[in-house]
């Protein structure tokens, strides 16, 4: 089974706008969608809701009242002012507890107990492209990358389940934990930038993550056409560290429209960005293609 990755050092380079093309284009694939901060493929998708399962990614500390015996011991020991005292009871606010366990550790009478908390969900939705895995992460949750790498084991149970060949992942922006859980297994990675300087550097950042994953990285140059010297740099960089742009995708308005109206581009166009999706798809299949044989 293969796994295509589409990544950007930044968000708002285009991402979700071509996985959601891609989807429209492909055969026999599962959707997933790694962005567990601030999903949105399913924006595109007008998925049905299949089922979905909770996600207890992180744990509170939980302070049994009856059994404690006051004397502040957790209180002094906590580095994140998580727990307070008022008319000598204590407590402990599970919004700044950070699950870290000392207070559990530390307390002489053993009230403190970690327990599981709920972190996020994980979805598994039908849409008119077929199944799409997506999760959502509880506001000030840092596990994002546990949540990506139970979205992308559910997506994979999904496609053996469902004799899929491929699956699509749009993934988050930057560098951190949850892009390092994407590309985990990848196939290839998709690199989406912008013709700009901090494209540029994005694109370096982005790059050398995915070779310390061993994963192969191409690229692709969105909106090339509002600046092209920008864009002839960014091609000669590739061509520098020997890399391929598969893709130059010219600005159009229709893409913004077609987000407006709940759609893939490929649905309401068949201009010059959807003839240049279309081609990157066809080199990534060949891509992706070459890569199964060559693992075999």
């Amino acid at each position: 089974m293969r796994q295509l990755v589409v990544l950007s050092g930044k968000g708002g380079t285009g991402k979700t706008t071509l996985v959601a093309a891609f989807a429209a284009l492909a055969q026999d694939k599962v959707l997933a969608d790694c962005d567990v901060d601030a999903a949105d493929l399913h924006l595109l998708m007008d998925p049905k809701l299949e089922r979905s399962e909770p996600f207890e990614g992180s744990k509170v500390a939980v302070l049994d009242e009856q059994r404690c015996i006051g004397c502040g011991a957790c209180q002094k020991s906590c580095r994140f002012a998580a727990i307070s005292e008022r008319g000598g009871r204590f407590s402990i606010g599970p919004f700044r507890c950070e699950g870290c366990g000392v207070c559990a550790f530390i307390c002489p009478a053993g009230a403190i107990e970690l327990k599981p908390r709920l972190s996020g969900h994980v979805y598994i939705s039908s849409t008119r492209f077929g199944s799409l895995v997506h999760g959502q992460l509880e506001p000030g949750e840092g596990t994002s990358g546990k949540l990506v790498t139970l979205v992308k084991q559910r997506a994979t149970e999904l496609a053996h389940s469902e004799g899929a060949e491929l699956i699509i992942i749009d993934g988050p922006p930057g560098l951190g934990c949850p892009v390092i859980a994407s590309l985990g297994g990848a196939t290839a990675a998709l690199i989406v930038t912008e013709p700009t300087l901090a494209g540029l550097h994005d694109l370096e950042r982005v790059l050398g993550l995915a070779r310390h994953f061993r994963t192969r990285a191409l690229i692709c140059i969105n909106k090339y056409d509002l600046n092209e010297e920008m864009a002839r740099q960014i091609e000669q960089f590739a061509t520098g560290q020997g890399l391929e742009v598969i893709g130059r995708i010219p600005y159009d308005d229709v893409v913004t429209e077609a987000m407006v109206q709940g759609r893939s581009v490929i649905e309401c166009s068949d201009g010059p960005v959807t003839r240049a999706i279309e081609e990157v798809w066809a080199r990534l299949g060949e891509i992706l293609e070459l890569e199964r044989i060559s693992r075999r």
